[in-house]
């Protein structure tokens, strides 16, 4: 039985969230088609959907790529997770027992994964520790959304070479799960909104570089001829050791 358009854009989402694909990754049509024993039709239907989810461009030419997110862009994440997470803790009433205990699951699956050598796994449940509150705190449309939120920050944090270290992430969880259980939301919200804060401060995001910068500095005047007067030269002369060397340099210079 083929895979459907639903199953193979939860995959790539899943395997974003791991950081097993990077941003700028190509996902080839035929390549996926095969690899999920379908049609490129439904290829192209998953495809179509995570584009506007965000997960994923296309170009007519180029084909389908991971998305890699500008300095605004990442920024603009951040802002909408606060909005909506902050909000979601704001909102909520007291949390059931059965919600607790699955949020709590949730939390010792993150500590065994930072034991273990599995990357992966580890990046994808601290990632969707925020879609299993939202779960827990009553609202799947929001999971949906911060589902795919998360991953955009997953690929801005790969992008960006976050320093974020995943111990604190686990703690910074374990902190606002605690205030939920006792009932303090507005410690768990403060908690979220300092969390949060935090995986975005360290992002490596560099200033605005000179886009013609490599160029300028090639097509800079060498020094040796920015104020030297063009020379005459016999046509039948044989070049001097000096030539040659100039030359070189020259030719160094712009390679």
């Amino acid at each position: 039985m083929s895979t459907s358009a639903s199953e193979i854009s939860a995959r790539i989402v899943e395997a974003v969230m791991a950081q097993k694909l990077a941003p700028g990754s190509r996902l080839g049509e035929q390549q996926l088609a095969m690899l999920f024993d379908c049609s490129r039709t439904i290829v192209r239907e998953a495809l179509t959907r995570l584009a506007a989810r965000g997960i994923v461009t296309v170009s007519a030419r180029r084909g389908w790529f991971v998305i890699e997110p500008s300095q605004d862009e990442a920024r603009e994440a951040f802002e909408a997770r606060r909005v909506i997470e902050l909000g979601l803790i704001r909102s909520t009433g007291r949390i059931d027992k059965a919600a607790l205990r699955q949020l709590k699951a949730h939390l010792q699956r993150e500590k065994a994964a930072l034991k273990e050598s599995d990357v992966g796994n580890r990046s994808f449940l601290l990632g969707d520790f925020h879609v299993c509150l939202a779960e827990c705190l009553g609202n799947t449309l929001l999971a949906d959304t911060l589902r795919d939120f998360t991953a955009r920050t997953t690929l801005i944090a790969m992008l960006y070479q976050s320093t974020h270290d995943a111990v604190q992430s686990c703690e910074d969880h374990v902190r606002i799960v605690v205030a939920l259980e006792r009932g303090d939301h507005a410690a768990a919200e403060a908690l979220m909104a300092e969390h949060i804060g935090t995986v975005q401060s360290a992002l490596r995001v560099q200033a605005p570089s000179d886009p013609l910068a490599q160029l300028r500095d090639a097509l800079a005047p060498l020094q040796n001829t920015a104020t030297a007067k063009p020379r005459r030269r016999n046509k039948a002369a044989t070049p001097s050791p000096d030539d040659a060397t100039d030359s070189s340099t020259y030719l160094g210079a712009l390679l």
